[in-house]
């Protein structure tokens, strides 16, 4: 169903924003190490929900 595809995609970037503002938070303290790793998340999380949204749209297409 696409709603279910939309709303997967809207979890997965809301996780890549909370590790990317996670990340900013470590970055701006100095913990690169931490920043990087969160980054990788933010990353990761991205590339998931990319991936949903593309799945969603194809899915809301075939529903015209």
């Amino acid at each position: 169903m696409a709603k279910d595809a939309h709303t997967s995609a809207a979890q997965h970037h809301e996780s890549a924003a909370k590790s990317h503002k996670t990340a900013a938070e470590h970055h701006g303290k100095g913990d690169h190490a931490k920043g990087r790793e969160e980054s990788a998340k933010a990353y990761a999380h991205s590339k998931t929900a990319h991936e949903h949204s593309e799945m969603a749209h194809g899915k809301s297409q075939t529903q015209k």
